[in-house]
C-alpha cells in the first residue's frame, strides 16, 4: 500500500466537509504578520461531538526552491475546540505551496494544498 492511497481530497468529498480549506493572510495586525489559516468545514460544518471529529490539522510548505517543510501540527479536543488553525509563517513569499492534511476520527486523512 502507499500513502498516497489513504489521503482523501475534493474528489471524494461527502455531505460533510472534510477538505481542509487553506487562506493566506497578510500583514495582520500592528506586527504586519503573515498567516497560513487552515479550517475545516468552512462551508458546512463538520460535526464536533466526542463520536465524530476532526483530530488533528498538519501544514506542509514547499519553498521555491523545492524544499518541504513541516510548518506544524494542531490538535483539537472534541466539543470544546473547532477545526481552525492558524500557523504564523515567517518569509511566506519565499514560499510556492502549502499542503494540509487534516484526520476526521471516521473518514481518516484528507488533504488539500494550494500555489502561490
Amino acid at each position: 500500500m502507499e500513502f498516497a492511497e489513504i489521503l482523501k481530497g475534493k474528489e471524494v468529498e461527502g455531505k460533510e466537509k472534510h477538505v481542509p480549506e487553506i487562506e493566506i493572510i497578510r500583514g495582520h495586525g500592528q506586527a504586519k504578520t503573515d498567516f497560513v489559516r487552515v479550517l475545516v468545514g468552512k462551508e458546512v460544518p463538520h460535526p464536533n461531538t466526542v463520536e465524530h471529529h476532526i483530530e488533528w490539522v498538519e501544514l506542509y510548505g514547499t519553498t521555491k526552491e523545492g524544499k518541504t517543510i513541516n510548518l506544524g501540527r494542531m490538535d483539537f479536543e472534541p466539543v470544546h475546540t473547532e477545526p481552525v488553525a492558524a500557523f504564523h509563517v515567517n518569509d511566506i513569499d519565499k514560499f510556492k505551496a502549502f499542503c494540509a492534511l487534516e484526520y476526521c476520527n471516521i473518514h481518516g486523512v484528507w488533504q488539500n494544498c494550494i500555489e502561490l
